[in-house]
Formats: structure tokens, C-alpha cells, sequence
């Protein structure tokens, strides 16, 4: 099975990003975390993504805020699916991240999810990786089929409580 990269431009955005790695573990997923910044560590950044797809990697999730442009700089170093993340700062409520992401210009694409929608983020990259794994397909089809249930369920129950 292929790897998913979850990248964090700063260790403040850990408690964001914790709810994409515990997702793709529930998935089965293998998962390498890293703390790389666009600006920062540009060189390290650069050099991760370049490989990422000799090392296993099938998708990278990148998380940042403010200016966020880390998923982009993985992005223009490797042809492996990237999804970001932008994650709410102080300062503008996490717009200027989401701007920041889903702004790429043309021929560089980033699958950008909600400010702090980490967990879609990790269900986006499993969706990938189930394009040519039949067991993770699988457990995609079982996790819709079980939100159905909990929905319908609780349809059930305010249904009959306002009756």
C-alpha cells in the first residue's frame, strides 16, 4: 500500500493536523509526518517532495497557515497528488491560508479542504490511494454506509420526538 505524507509547516499546526494522521491510521494507512516550512526549511521542503514518489508516497497532505504556501511548494516538486490544509491563524481566521491554497496557478494543482479540515484532507488521500486498492475501497464504502445509519437513526428519533 502506498504512504501518505502529512506535512506541517510549524509544530503549532499539530493539533489540526492530528486528525488527518488518526484518520489514515484508522484506514490503515501508512503515514510519515513531517515539520517542513516553505519558508523556513525551502531546501528540505523541496528535496522531500522530489523524492516522495521513489519513497512510497501515493498523496502528501500539506498543512500551513497565513501565508500557507507549503502545499504549493510541494506541489511544484512532484506530480503526486497534494492536498492542503489551511489552518486558521489569529490574524485573519485562517481566510489569508485558504486563499493562499486554493489560489494555484494554472498547471499547478492543490486539492484545497476546508480551513482546518484535516480529517477530509486524510479521507480525500485515502479516496486516492482507493482508486487502485480494492481494500481501502472497501473500507471507504463501509464508512458511507455507517454515516447513513447514524443520520437515518438519529432522523428517526427527532422525527418521532416532534410528532
Amino acid at each position: 500500500m502506498k504512504k501518505v505524507a502529512v506535512i506541517m509547516g510549524s509544530d503549532s499546526d499539530l493539533p489540526v493536523v492530528e486528525k488527518a494522521i488518526n484518520t489514515l491510521k484508522k484506514y490503515g494507512v501508512p503515514v510519515e509526518v513531517r515539520v517542513l516550512s516553505a519558508h523556513r526549511t525551502p531546501t528540505e521542503a523541496a528535496e522531500f517532495a522530489a523524492s516522495a514518489r521513489d519513497r512510497g508516497f501515493g498523496a502528501v497532505i500539506a498543512a500551513a497557515g497565513k501565508a500557507a504556501h507549503l502545499a504549493g511548494a510541494i506541489a511544484a516538486r512532484t506530480t503526486l497528488p497534494v492536498i492542503g490544509i489551511p489552518v486558521k491563524s489569529s490574524t485573519l481566521d485562517g481566510l489569508d491560508a485558504l486563499l493562499s491554497t486554493v489560489q494555484m496557478p494554472s498547471g499547478m494543482p492543490v486539492a484545497t479542504v476546508a480551513i482546518d479540515g484535516a480529517e477530509n484532507a486524510a479521507l480525500l488521500a485515502v479516496q486516492i490511494l482507493a482508486v487502485t486498492d480494492e481494500e481501502l475501497k472497501e473500507k471507504l464504502d463501509e464508512a458511507r454506509r455507517e454515516n447513513t445509519r447514524r443520520i437515518l437513526v438519529k432522523d428517526a428519533e427527532i422525527s418521532k420526538k416532534y410528532q
